[in-house]
């Protein structure tokens, strides 16, 4: 496993992590290395403990023959072979190049500069700083604004092609002049190409379509990777977007996922096992410049403890697609598979091929830092239902919805689970205990099984027969079209919805302190045949206000707006909205291929799904992103 920090729950993503992990930095990194190999013995002052996770990422950069510390608790420890000393015995140091590892380091130059010999050349991490031109605060190198970047699975080849799209939800937030640095990656990891592309000021939507890229570049086919990096943002240092995947020249595949998340983790969980007429591609897709060693890759049923290793290096930033069948042979549907990847790859992406058609989805991080919470039991008086995971179900005479829980943190165990029922006006129609689920279950239930209606359900927690819990309840959702076959899926994550009380920062806000009692989502526009919407949902953990008082904005691709319209969706009910009814295809025109909708509201917070759905069944879906 990488020795590296990349994300804590309260305290947010680790900006060391991301300075070091950028492909320019990579590059600036590997001509450090190569001089430092040049220059002979070599000492590294570690003064905030970044040398560990510099050598994780850079395994290239020569070890140190000597490393110094001046925290008198950390003398004599090891790290990277080599026993810590005290900064204060440097003045006898026998190297002959000095790497102190930290950035913005003239402050800590000016504070050694008697101590180092004269003849030991001196070096920081400063040498791998991206240029000023690509900081949002060029003052102060780590600040979490200088690296709003992520990836994203981004293909052009076999007919499919993928298509990002987003808003410039920065300049909600104070930003004026915001633009995209952009390098793509093919299969191989290769560079394809470098490119910035500016941001309309305002609320301006922003697409990049693989297809285009491809022609604009002169590109062969491709399945890779596309790094983006936001700069000049505010508010948010996460580049959050929808991902569509479309066949086209006879190719009806159609699906959609959201952003990577840009952080890596050691595990993550709900991929699913193949039908007997599927295959399950994991995309084992490289996040840094270090190739990632053979065995680091493992797939394991869920719970099962009897993992199954990837034999082979995968190259830096290369993009490989596995087929889980090969590791895990006889594995079928329902059962879960869990990967364990050691901290090298953001949140992947795994593809399901069936009849022709493929649908790219994907999986979420398991927390390492969870223990079950021995509170939730006890959160009834205060909190009503506590913790809910709302999906909608879809139409039954057209769709099948099928729900299944997945264990997301090494610790949980058990899941102690209920299904809530609740028509589109907020009746509840009915429940169905799950019971107390072992970690290595295989329940996928059809919720045409309870006679659901059309509207939406809630997972909750139900200790009738014990069990413990944390909070961190997921679920993969499939939604099969009865007449085509056509299926989308989704997972995501509980949440506390619409009470004034708090617990363990919920109910979440986009930004800022809990509780997060308003609405900011983001819907795209469809194109051609292909009909946007959302499926809205209004989830109450406790009663709250009886109907929503929603807004839905429709923007242009400059982010000026074209229409407003109000809806309002009853306490634990649900809406879907389709643009075109609501807006008029003269409105969607005028608002261009680059136009969106935004749902606002104040009064509650709502949570949505989005897709695109064409005559015949062909659908895509997935949960929406706020900011």
């Amino acid at each position: 496993m990488l020795d590296i920090q990349t994300y804590d729950a309260r305290q947010g993503g680790n900006v060391l992590y991301k300075a070091l992990a950028h492909p320019l930095a990579a590059e600036a990194v590997a001509r450090l290395a190569q001089h430092l190999q040049e220059r002979g013995r070599l000492a590294v002052y570690d003064p905030d403990g970044a040398c560990a996770m510099l050598y994780a990422l850079h395994p290239d950069v020569p070890a140190p023959r000597e490393l110094y510390v001046h925290d008198v608790t950390l003398v004599g420890r090891e790290t990277l072979g080599v026993a810590a000393r005290a900064l204060t015995g440097i003045t006898r140091s026998e190297a002959s190049v000095l790497l102190v590892a930290a950035f913005d380091a003239d402050r800590i130059l000016a504070r050694i500069a008697h101590m180092v010999p004269a003849h030991i050349e001196v070096l920081t991490l400063d040498a791998a700083r991206l240029p000023d031109g690509m900081l949002t605060n060029p003052r102060r190198y780590l600040d979490r604004l200088n690296f709003a970047t992520n990836f994203a699975f981004f293909r052009d080849a076999g007919g499919l092609s993928t298509s990002l799209v987003t808003a410039n939800y920065w300049q909600a937030y104070g930003a004026t002049t915001v633009r995209l640095w952009l390098r793509l990656y093919d299969g191989a990891g290769h560079a394809l190409a470098t490119w910035e592309q500016a941001v309309p000021q305002g609320a301006a939507g922003i697409g990049i379509d693989s297809r285009e890229v491809r022609e604009r570049f002169g590109l062969p086919a491709f399945s890779g990777q596309l790094f983006v990096h936001a700069i000049g943002v505010a508010g948010h240092d996460v580049v959050k977007y929808a991902l569509d995947t479309y066949g086209h020249d006879g190719n009806q595949s159609l699906s959609v996922t959201h952003d990577a998340n840009a952080w890596p983790s050691d595990r993550y969980a709900n991929l699913p096992a193949p039908r007997l007429d599927e295959r399950v591609l994991l995309w084992v897709q490289n996040s840094h410049a270090a190739p990632i060693p053979p065995g680091a890759i493992q797939l394991d049923r869920m719970g099962r403890e009897r993992p199954a290793a990837l034999p082979f290096e995968v190259a830096p930033y290369a993009s490989v697609a596995v087929d889980v069948a090969g590791l895990l042979p006889g594995l079928r549907w329902p059962a879960q598979i869990e990967l364990r990847c050691g901290r090298h790859m953001v949140r992947p992406r795994y593809e399901v091929v069936r009849a022709g058609r493929t649908r790219i989805a994907h999986m979420n991080v398991e927390r390492a830092d969870l223990v079950p919470d021995s509170g939730i039991p006890t959160l009834a008086s205060l909190l009503g239902r506590g913790y809910i995971l709302p999906f909608p179900v879809l139409d039954p005479r057209n769709f099948r919805s099928i729900v299944q829980p997945a264990p997301m943190a090494p610790s949980q165990r058990t899941l102690p689970l209920r299904i809530d029922l609740f028509d589109a006006e907020g009746h509840k129609s009915g429940e169905h205990f799950l019971g107390c689920l072992p970690r290595d279950h295989d329940i996928a239930l059809d919720l045409g099984t309870l006679a659901a209606p059309e509207g939406h359900a809630e997972l909750v927690y139900d200790f009738r027969d014990g069990g413990e819990a944390d909070g961190w309840m997921h679920a993969l959702v499939r939604y099969e079209h009865v007449a085509s076959g056509h299926v989308a899926e989704t997972s995501f994550g509980a949440h506390i919805f619409n009470t004034a009380m708090t617990y363990r920062d919920e109910p979440q806000s986009y930004s800022g302190p809990p509780p997060g009692l308003s609405t900011r989502l983001f819907l795209k526009l469809g194109s051609g045949e292909k009909r946007s919407f959302s499926a809205l949902i209004y989830p109450a953990s406790a009663p709250w206000r009886p109907r929503s008082s929603t807004r839905l904005v429709l923007h242009d691709g400059e982010g000026e707006v074209v229409a407003e319209r109000p809806i309002e969706i009853a306490c634990c009910g649900s809406m879907m909205v389709w643009p075109h009814l609501v807006f008029g295809d003269a409105l969607l025109q005028q608002a261009g291929p680059r136009g969106y909708v935004l749902i606002r509201d104040t009064t509650c917070r709502l949570f949505g799904y989005h897709g695109l759905m064409q005559d015949g069944g062909r659908v895509s879906l997935d949960h929406m992103f706020g900011f």
